[in-house]
């Protein structure tokens, strides 16, 4: 978990793997009971939509494929408008880069980073199809004027939950606050499968026989029967499994090719033990957020990340923003530096990736996002395997580096 040159290295591991894993892995292995598409997996998802409050919840191999797989099913078709954010990991409107859909980004709210509903209500148009929000660092975004934004615009709202997982919103859990909900389980997210796996949540009927399809390697289209198919060979005999989905149906159309995305039995046992320590985990990271809140409290030189009203922080991330601009987050981040504090900073603006500018995207189009990014944000070590000795020293190195930088900006 320690990174050479620093006494407070950056995450390389979300959450904390342990003995009550091992001993559910060995239970299932010495089993004997299949590894793929099995009891576990199917007990993993239903414990998960009790948590979260959903209709389904649907594993798959990775958050980047639930993220994938949602956007199949918002149904865009060429000429659609997309409203997304900014601030996030590009994974999140990569599957777009795939669709002949107008892709617009919207502008964050410089202090929550999640995104503006004012900014989406002076965009959002009638040709909008969906909007695809972000609840940046485990920080729930403003979701009931966003869903009534896009609702009455009759766009579907896809939220990506991959920070938010413990986060609550006027006592409602993100992944049950739209349309549709993506989950990350990434090592690096507040739980994990094994270092890779995702969830789809959402309420349709429709979606989930259609998702299923997909996730098996089945194919999503419009079905008719065929019972008139001639066989090649005369009568199926009852061994030939798989019969009646071979021959006794056509399609009509295809929408999609299916994929593999089967979340493996070992994978779904240790997420159903990472669900049963997800409190205790969230717990210790908002302890280190509460403890670096305190210090940041106590300058003006900084600002902590706000909250909308009613919420809980799933504090995934832990950002505060400085706040004289580039120069002086140079000088601070500097001084944590050579305090043995390293510093990762999320996410670069998608807009301004390569794959977007490509798409005809630039600076200027999300002026919120780009100050903060390039002058003013700083995300701090947050998660479960730092110690107290570690957190105690990320505190004080804060605080002294807090103190150079309002220092210097007195002496100017």
């Amino acid at each position: 978990m320690t990174m050479p040159g620093y006494i407070v290295p950056a995450a390389r591991r979300g959450s904390i793997l342990g003995g009550e894993e091992l001993a559910a892995l060995a239970e299932l292995i010495d089993s004997g009971e299949i590894l793929s598409q099995g009891r576990h997996r199917q007990l993993f998802e239903q414990r998960f939509r009790d948590r979260i409050g959903s209709r389904y919840a649907f594993s798959v191999t990775s958050g980047t494929v639930a993220l994938e797989l949602a956007t199949h099913l918002l149904g865009l078709s060429r000429g659609d408008e997309v409203v997304v954010t900014p601030q996030t990991y590009r994974a999140m409107a990569q599957p777009l880069l795939d669709l002949d859909v107008n892709v617009r980004f919207c502008d964050v709210d410089p202090d929550t980073l999640n995104m503006d509903p004012e900014a989406l209500r002076s965009m959002i148009s009638e040709r909008t199809r969906a909007v695809i929000v972000v609840h940046y660092g485990g920080a729930p975004a403003d979701m009931r004027e966003i869903v009534r934004i896009a609702h009455d615009h009759g766009s579907l709202v896809l939220e990506d939950c991959a920070h938010a997982l413990g986060a609550s919103y006027h006592g409602e859990h993100p992944g049950a606050l739209a349309d549709i909900g993506c989950f990350s389980f990434h090592s690096l997210k507040n739980i994990t499968t094994l270092g890779e796996g995702g969830m789809i949540t959402f309420a349709r009927d429709d979606w989930a026989e259609r998702l299923n399809q997909i996730r098996s390697n089945r194919v999503d289209g419009s079905v008719r029967p065929s019972w008139e198919y001639s066989l090649p060979g005369g009568s199926l005999l009852p061994w030939m499994r798989d019969a009646d989905d071979v021959y006794t149906s056509d399609y009509l159309r295809i929408l999609r090719a299916g994929t593999n995305a089967t979340l493996s039995e070992p994978a779904a046992v240790v997420g159903s033990v990472q669900l049963d320590r997800l409190d205790e985990l969230v717990k210790r990271r908002r302890m280190i957020a509460a403890s670096l809140d305190e210090v940041i409290g106590l300058s003006s030189a900084a600002r902590p990340q706000s909250l909308s009203v009613d919420t809980e922080h799933a504090c995934h991330l832990y950002t505060f923003m400085v706040a004289d601009g580039a120069e002086a987050r140079e000088r601070l981040v500097r001084s944590l530096d050579r305090q043995g504090v390293q510093i990762e900073l999320r996410y670069f603006p998608l807009h301004l990736l390569p794959e977007w500018r490509w798409r005809g995207h630039g600076p200027g189009e999300c002026p919120v996002a780009e100050r903060s990014w390039f002058g003013a944000q700083v995300n701090l070590p947050c998660y479960p395997g730092l110690s107290d000795a570690q957190v105690e020293h990320m505190t004080q190195a804060l605080a002294t580096a807090l103190a150079e930088t309002a220092g210097a900006l007195t002496s100017r």
